[in-house]
């Protein structure tokens, strides 16, 4: 594989992993949310269910199916990072606060992303989601 096609898998994080640099780096008071009960969190949850799909395609296709655990860990791994890193960028921003439940919810969002593509996997291949040698 050439470097373009990698780095063509790879830019979707990038740009995931800005944008939520760019929205943690907006004060307090720049922004609100409806007064739904835990909204932040589920928009968390949201927010790193997508980097974690980001995360997951940006592998090689080969390398997910026939380490799929090693996969799944390493990007519920990498949400958990993010999560604590955003939490830090945001421990420096005038009216933004440090919150554990923030970083949970991060990290069920990278969860409910392998979650999600391993049902997808599991419905779209025969066999259970393996790829054969011939995929």
């Amino acid at each position: 594989m050439n470097w373009q096609s990698r780095w063509f898998r790879v830019l979707p994080v990038v740009l995931v992993m800005g944008a939520i640099f760019f929205q943690s780096h907006q004060s307090g008071d720049s922004f609100s949310l409806p007064k739904i009960v835990n909204i932040d969190k589920v928009l968390h949850g949201l927010v790193y269910a997508v980097l974690g799909l980001t995360a997951l395609l940006a592998l090689s296709p080969h390398f997910r199916g026939h380490r799929p655990l090693l996969v799944n860990v390493a990007v519920v791994v990498f949400c958990l990072l993010y999560g604590i890193s955003d939490e830090f960028h945001q421990s420096f921003v005038p009216g933004r606060m440090v919150s554990a439940g923030d970083i949970l919810a991060d990290t069920v969002g990278g969860a409910m992303a392998v979650l999600g593509y391993w049902g997808w996997q599991r419905w779209k291949l025969p066999g259970g989601g393996i790829p054969d040698e011939h995929s």
